[in-house]
């Protein structure tokens, strides 16, 4: 098998298991207990939060570890909440575990902004600074984008917040940055940034919420008081440390020059078709691929039986119609529906590539003369 869905999830790394193993069967302590190998546990559990700071390139804040994406997300946006008039702005190319925070917060009756993407896939920036004001609450765009790839420039978004809107919180889903982009979250601006283990080799159920100023954010469930009570609940002692783990395998610069020639690899195999398109972004960590006159879905499918797994946008929205950021960067229903996603990882290695890309092509051709 040749796995191309990477932006979907990945393996764990063989130490991770490891490491999780160690501190689910000997280390299985409770760090909310009083006696001292739970305190232990728990003194490596704040060791653990600087080591992460340190690979954001954070000097100072917060870490808050949480089950994954979704649930910082959440707890990034509801939790900076506060009532009054406030009003939330949110890009269109947000993965839905932000969407539907933001789709919640208009029930609730607040004044939401959705500012549309660019044709490259970033957000429009015009069309934000002319939404923010001094009401402004939150704005929440992600780093990279799950479904083209496409790096949002944050430093800019900052210095748009700091002359419009010098009152706003920023958040940045950086799900698909983190321990594959090269950065400093100090020099970006974001007041919160999430993260999710299982994207770069970590198990799955783990994540973290980076928070600049503990401060600027409240609790949204309660419980025990775990995590500086802004996550109540026992702490997942073994999906931590392996998450530790795994981040601490990976050497961003060289994993990134090392993905680069199979995305240029990839591309170069695809463009010998006329008929294959391509929104491409300086990431190539991800790469939205779209095959004309085909539909997208039984290409995937298709590509199953020769053992290339590829995805069609983002694993939490495939049983949606339409695809609410292709269509953001001016893309028509047709061409909606042609794209698949191909996602890669510096396990990925040359040799399968060329031969993944050559297969796409061929199964695409097989489909088309039967369509066309």
């Amino acid at each position: 098998m040749i796995y191309l869905d990477n932006a979907a999830t990945t393996a764990m790394f063989e130490s991770s298991i490891d490491v999780y193993k160690e501190y689910a069967c000997n280390k299985f302590y409770n760090p909310s207990a009083s006696y001292e190998i739970g305190l232990k546990v728990l003194h490596e559990i704040e060791n653990a939060k600087n080591i992460l700071l340190e690979k954001l390139g954070a000097k100072k804040g917060n870490i808050i570890f949480t089950s994954g994406a979704t649930e910082s997300n959440n707890l990034a946006i509801l939790g900076s909440k506060r009532n009054g008039k406030w009003e939330y702005v949110f890009s269109l190319g947000e993965h839905p575990s932000v969407y539907n925070v933001a789709k919640e917060l208009e029930k609730q009756g607040f004044i939401v902004h959705y500012v549309g993407l660019s044709a490259n896939g970033e957000v429009n920036y015009e069309e934000l600074q002319k939404v923010l004001n001094e009401k402004t609450r939150l704005i929440s765009v992600m780093h990279a984008s799950n479904e083209t790839g496409a790096i949002n420039d944050l430093k800019k978004i900052d210095m748009i917040r700091k002359k419009y809107a010098p009152n706003a919180l920023i958040h940045a889903d950086g799900v698909q940055a983190f321990c594959k982009l090269e950065y400093n979250l100090d020099d970006l601006g974001v007041d919160f940034y999430t993260i999710s283990a299982h994207k770069f080799h970590g198990p799955k159920g783990v994540g973290a919420l980076y928070v600049k100023n503990i401060n600027s954010l409240k609790s949204i469930f309660f419980g025990g008081g775990q995590e500086n009570g802004f996550r109540s609940g026992t702490e997942n002692v073994a999906g931590i440390m392996s998450t530790i783990d795994a981040m601490g395998k990976i050497d961003v610069k060289e994993k990134f020059i090392e993905v680069q020639k199979l995305y240029n690899t990839m591309i170069d195999i695809l463009s010998k078709d006329c008929n294959v398109s391509f929104i491409k972004t300086n990431n190539p960590y991800v790469i939205s691929v779209g095959f004309e006159g085909v539909n997208g879905e039984t290409l995937m499918r298709a590509l199953q039986n020769y053992g290339v797994i590829v995805g069609i946008g983002s694993a939490c929205s495939t049983k949606k119609s339409g695809n609410r950021i292709l269509e953001s960067i001016g893309l028509n229903k047709e061409e909606v529906k042609s794209h698949i996603r191909i996602s890669f990882d510096s396990s990925n290695s040359i040799e399968e590539i060329k031969e993944a890309g050559e297969i796409i092509l061929k199964v695409y051709r097989e489909i088309w003369e039967k369509v066309r």
